[in-house]
């Protein structure tokens, strides 16, 4: 299994004296997706993301990110996955997954090109805006009447942080959580950029069948950005909490699909974006 974090020699400082001591960073490596048809007239493999990334579930990170940016409906549409090419010989990693597309999945590789390259810090970019969400058939959540205690809400950073060992190790990792209305945290997964958590977390729905995730929150360790609320949209998850602070097109996002937004929620408070009827 990938490590997570490598230990580096480091000079630690009051500003007067230096103590030599051991630090453990979190990985940051670069991960490439493939998408390939196992039609017999299919082309060759063709990559439509590479991402900064923590090594580990990748498998999940890719299907996850299919499926949040829209290119499978649904798992049955990915026959396998699989990470490929030469394992470093240092880290053991191999920063290749292929996924193989069941023959009647019609990819439009011509709409994947802005997803070529995405970075740990900024999601997807270029994104269109909120008006790509409108027209691309996704329905609102108005519907679904799942509510949440605000007293569990508040529980949730300190909740998700113990369940994050790397994080505990090195400081210096995101988290994305997806979690009931009883509280109850039923997936937690760390990166480097808060979006790869996400697609982590969704990923690993989408194989469990739990999507869509009408009953489930999804609680993320930064800003509540667009891309993310897109990404909980997608996955039908009618909450999103967020320790920092929302964009205004999260915000546009949340009332423009019924969905509920928390923002900073840390220190015994949080703010109300959209959706408060879901919280009691």
């Amino acid at each position: 299994m990938a490590k997570s974090s490598r230990n580096f020699d480091i000079e630690k400082t009051d500003g007067r004296d230096k103590t030599t001591i051991a630090d453990a960073v979190a990985v940051e490596e670069p991960l490439e997706i493939q998408v390939m048809s196992s039609a017999p007239e299919a082309a060759a493999a063709k990559s439509v993301s590479i991402t900064m990334r923590t090594p580990g579930n990748d498998e999940e990170l890719a299907v996850g990110f299919l499926f949040t940016e829209g290119i499978v409906a649904n798992r049955s549409q990915v026959l396998a996955v699989n990470a490929i090419g030469q394992a470093d010989e240092v880290t053991g990693l191999r920063n290749t997954i292929r996924l193989e597309m069941s023959p009647d999945t019609e990819l439009d590789l011509a709409s994947l090109e802005r997803h070529f390259y995405t970075t740990s810090s900024c999601g997807v970019c270029g994104k269109a805006s909120l008006d790509a969400l409108q027209v691309s058939g996704l329905q609102s959540l108005a519907d679904i009447d799942t509510q949440f205690e605000a007293d569990m809400l508040l529980g949730l950073p300190d909740r998700v942080r113990e369940l994050q060992p790397v994080f505990v190790e090195t400081g210096g990792l995101h988290a994305a959580a997806v979690f009931g209305p009883d509280g109850e945290i039923h997936v937690v997964r760390e990166d480097v950029g808060r979006h790869n958590a996400t697609d982590k977390v969704i990923g690993a729905l989408l194989q469990a069948g739990e999507v869509p995730g009408h009953r489930l929150g999804l609680f993320v360790s930064g800003r509540a950005s667009f891309e993310l609320m897109q990404k909980a949209l997608v996955a039908g998850i009618p909450l999103m909490a967020a320790v920092g602070a929302p964009s205004s097109l999260a915000v546009d996002t949340a009332r423009e699909f019924g969905m509920t937004l928390v923002g900073f929620l840390r220190d015994g408070t949080f703010n109300i974006y959209a959706g408060g009827e879901r919280i009691t």
